[in-house]
């Protein structure tokens, strides 16, 4: 009786420890798991301001520089005859090997902006690879020039949150596109203008490279007939907001209004 009895106990013991083993393994394995769906929440994404939202019919044309030279004095006769100035993004590789056509973009009054110093894929690049390449191709752009870029715009499109706070943290705006020529893809102007033409609304961002096989042709015909429709072509910096500006989900960028608040308090509405 004494040994029943004592087995009895012991495997009472054992259930309850069990139990209690279990139990405790749960609640960690809850625990873990509540930790986990609080860490993995991801920050709003950032974005770039791939147009604007604004009464006044502007709208910018820009020109990204990766190639070649080639065309730049046609496409710089153009834009004198129409008196329109653009934004030109220029890789830091292609201002080292054409220099002179950088100071002549420069000297006609048009914007240079910054299109990384290599083009590479930044989205695969640390913070500090993408400083580097923005910083190392605003140098090159200020030795020329005498100023500093201020727009950046990501090679192949590309961009993330640490992309856009490597632009922020030297002093650059990132800008995308709401409409693409697909000039690198050979289109004539009027194939260009058709994808255009329905579509142009104030505050649009048009992208189109130098070095293709028909921009410099089609530019006269595409500023021809964004002027026929009332629009005017201004510089980059001079269609954005510089200050109290958000950005939608849509990368449109806007203006923020002040709230109305009848205590004075003086706040903005964010």
């Amino acid at each position: 009786m004494f040994l029943v009895f004592n087995k009895q106990k012991i495997i009472s013991y054992l259930v309850a420890f069990s139990t209690v083993a279990i139990l405790l393994s749960g609640a960690t394995l809850f625990v873990q798991k509540e930790d986990t769906i609080q860490t993995s929440a991801k920050p709003g994404k950032l974005l770039p301001i791939y147009s604007v939202a604004t009464e006044e019919k502007k709208i910018s044309l820009t020109i990204n520089c990766a190639w070649n030279a080639d065309d730049i004095d046609r496409i710089l006769d153009t834009l004198s005859k129409y008196k329109v100035h653009v934004t030109f993004f220029m890789v830091g590789d292609w201002v080292d090997r054409f220099p002179e056509a950088v100071k002549k973009i420069a000297e006609a009054g048009h914007e240079i902006a910054n299109h990384s110093n290599t083009h590479p894929h930044v989205n695969q690049m640390t913070f500090e690879k993408n400083e580097q390449q923005i910083k190392e191709c605003a140098d090159k752009i200020e030795k020329l020039t005498g100023k500093r870029s201020v727009l950046y715009r990501g090679p192949y499109g590309e961009y993330n949150d640490v992309v856009i706070k490597a632009a922020e943290s030297q002093k650059h705006r990132t800008i995308q596109w709401s409409l693409d020529t697909l000039d690198y893809k050979g289109l004539t102007g009027e194939e260009m203008w058709n994808r255009l033409k329905d579509k142009l609304k104030s505050g649009d961002i048009i992208l189109m490279h130098n070095g293709t096989k028909h921009t410099a042709d089609a530019l006269d015909k595409l500023i021809y007939n964004i002027q026929e429709k009332g629009f005017e072509i201004v510089k980059v910096t001079d269609l954005i907001y510089h200050e109290n500006d958000t950005i939608d989900a849509n990368g449109m960028q806007k203006l923020v209004k002040e709230k109305n608040n009848n205590d004075n308090n003086g706040h903005n509405n964010s």
